[in-house]
């Protein structure tokens, strides 16, 4: 199940490309996340995400009746090494959900290293947020247990082991960060609900905004005196993934298949 590129529907050349990966988090919140970066880095855009709940980096995952292949291994990569070049902004988040469906540190960092390599060979401005490990610490037993029930029912990994691989993976994107050059964000707790790793509903905004301010700003001078906020549109039309297997019935869509009510197209892989 990889590489899948279904048609593209034929869309005006915008000015910058914006590449969004990640799982729930980047899902819950992906109207704002691509509205904040596109005040930060420009529009129009040629936005690329590759997200969904429970979406791993490099295996097919599923969520209730629904699978989604890794990330590593979606439509994504063809699509944006396909097209012209332009300057390119990434954002890599959710990276831990690998954890509970028992990979070893050395795999997850494996996978997400593929995708900065892909992405640095199209000169591309990376933000990446690391796993909040103080959320993750401080877990007690009990709301770990709720947790792993809940999002994670097939996991037999306890506490103890879930904080000892996190913190690999932690150190290793920090390694992974200093020696690739590129930007990584480290979540504070406050950010976090009860389970550690989903950013409160209130919290949202105001986190990405942060993040964001790591990508360099390059549309001052488009942007009317006193402005400080973005505009919020709504969903005209929501995603749907390119590629997805519902009780085993396989589904495809051609991309880009969302739009934001300001004409901002969204391919969803």
């Amino acid at each position: 199940m990889s590489n899948h590129v279904p048609h593209r529907t034929q869309q005006p050349r915008t000015g910058n490309r914006i590449v969004l990966l990640g799982a729930s988090n980047l899902t819950l919140s992906l109207r704002t996340v691509i509205q904040l970066m596109q005040h930060r880095c420009g529009e129009p855009s040629d936005v690329l995400v590759v997200a969904g709940h429970g979406r791993s980096y490099g295996q097919t995952s599923q969520m209730l009746m629904r699978q989604l292949p890794g990330i590593t291994a979606s439509g994504v990569w063809p699509h944006l090494e396909a097209t012209d070049a332009r300057p390119t902004y990434a954002f890599l988040t959710d990276i831990g959900n690998d954890i509970p469906y028992g990979y070893m540190p050395e795999q997850i960092l494996k996978w997400v290293n593929g995708c900065v390599d892909r992405l640095q060979r199209q000169e591309t401005h990376i933000v990446m947020t690391n796993l909040p490990i103080q959320s993750i610490e401080s877990l007690s037993e009990w709301h770990y247990k709720i947790f792993r029930a809940l999002f994670f029912p097939s996991c037999r990994l306890s506490r103890g082991e879930i904080v000892e691989r996190a913190r690999a993976v932690h150190g290793g994107l920090v390694d992974m960060a200093s020696s690739k050059q590129f930007s990584l964000y480290e979540q504070a707790p406050v950010w976090f609900g009860p389970d550690a790793i989903h950013v409160r509903y209130w919290k949202r905004k105001e986190l990405y905004r942060h993040i964001f301010e790591r990508f360099p700003r390059v549309c001052d001078a488009q942007r009317p005196m006193g402005e400080k906020e973005p505009h919020f549109s709504g969903w005209k039309q929501r995603p749907q993934f390119a590629f997805k297997v519902v009780l085993g019935r396989e589904y495809r869509h051609p991309q880009p298949s969302g739009r934001l009510t300001d004409a901002t197209a969204v391919s969803l892989y």
